[in-house]
């Protein structure tokens, strides 16, 4: 079954670089020429109980080309074969698939034939290619703390959207192609575009239970997905309308209830450790800058008061008008005390 199903992915990977019609396959071919059908297969190839030994690839195409020490061949067509399931709703640019090849060359040529290794683990390395490993300390606290699963309220990293924009957090997209790469300075949460399409869901519950199986590997995604889930309470409080006003969510989904139930399902019964997110310190910048009662006062004023140009202009018209005022009363005083003073 791995000689099979290893042919086949190597043949699938081979027409996805060189074209299937210069392999030798027909126009009409019933597998290779349906491209609906071939989205499936890369949803279907990038789950984790579909998932096949790296080095068993490798072995195979060392045996079809006839030479040694082809380790990382496959890795570097893997990422271009999945890229359509890229959920920045972008396709890599020539200079980022330059800057990824390159990561690729110097990361995964020095892994070796290691059998945990996978395409899925592959299309993950992909996506997180500039974060930071785990270092030793964090490690080994994973591996000797006594983890459990949590419930929400653990889970919550930072407020709504509803409840931070109460609060003077401005909300606007980061230009990145690293989904998961938010920032918060100066009051402005920065968070690159996520595309969400009917493929989403399985492809973040497959990048989360990854990370849940393996100990040693970080947790970016499943940080990322309950960051988004502590965002995104409903559909009914216009946290999505206003992600997607900003440009940070695009869906293909019918609705937004849909998009909403998607964030909320995702991390139902995962094990997760708030101290051990990439996100932590981020959300406690955010969450500081949420508790400060003149940032919650001067939001309120401006959504309130000042939600429009002419509340400004109304709002200036009668300070000048109180300043005269004032001047008024003040030489009315002046001259009933000061008869005869000239000013």
């Amino acid at each position: 079954m791995l000689v099979l199903d290893g042919c086949f992915v190597l043949e699938l990977f081979r027409g996805t670089v060189e074209g299937f019609t210069e392999i030798g396959y027909a126009r009409n071919d019933p597998v290779f020429a349906m491209r609906g059908l071939m989205h499936s297969i890369q949803r279907d190839m990038i789950m984790l109980e579909n998932q096949l030994p790296l080095f068993v690839l490798d072995r195979l195409l060392e045996l079809q080309l006839g030479t040694q020490n082809q380790t990382g061949i496959v890795a570097h067509v893997a990422v271009k074969f999945f890229d359509p399931l890229m959920p920045t709703g972008e396709a890599l640019t020539k200079p980022d698939q330059a800057k990824l090849m390159n990561w690729l060359e110097k990361s995964l040529d020095t892994l070796g034939d290691k059998g945990e290794l996978h395409c899925l683990d592959v299309f993950r390395r992909s996506l997180l290619q500039s974060s930071p490993t785990p270092n030793t300390r964090s490690l080994l606290q994973r591996l000797t703390r006594n983890t459990r699963v949590v419930d929400k309220r653990q889970q919550q990293l930072v407020h709504c959207v509803t409840e931070l924009r109460e609060a003077g957090v401005k909300f606007r997209k980061r230009k990145t192609d690293r989904f998961w790469d938010i920032e918060f300075k100066n009051g402005y949460l920065e968070i690159p575009k996520l595309l969400i399409h009917d493929g989403t869901k399985s492809l973040f519950s497959n990048l989360i239970a990854f990370e849940q199986c393996h100990i040693e590997s970080s947790n970016h995604i499943t940080s990322y997905i309950i960051f988004m889930d502590n965002l995104i309470n409903s559909s009914e409080d216009g946290a999505l309308s206003y992600l997607h006003y900003c440009g940070i969510i695009e869906h293909w989904l019918g609705s937004d209830s849909e998009v909403a139930d998607l964030f909320n399902r995702l991390c139902q019964e995962v094990v997760f450790d708030p101290k051990d997110s990439h996100l932590s310190r981020l959300s406690g910048d955010v969450n500081r800058y949420y508790n400060r009662k003149w940032n919650v006062l001067k939001a309120t004023l401006t959504h309130k008061y000042f939600n429009n140009p002419w509340a400004y202009f109304s709002f200036s018209a009668a300070v000048i008008l109180l300043l005269f005022t004032l001047c008024q009363s003040f030489y009315t005083v002046y001259a009933y005390y000061k008869p005869n003073s000239k000013l």
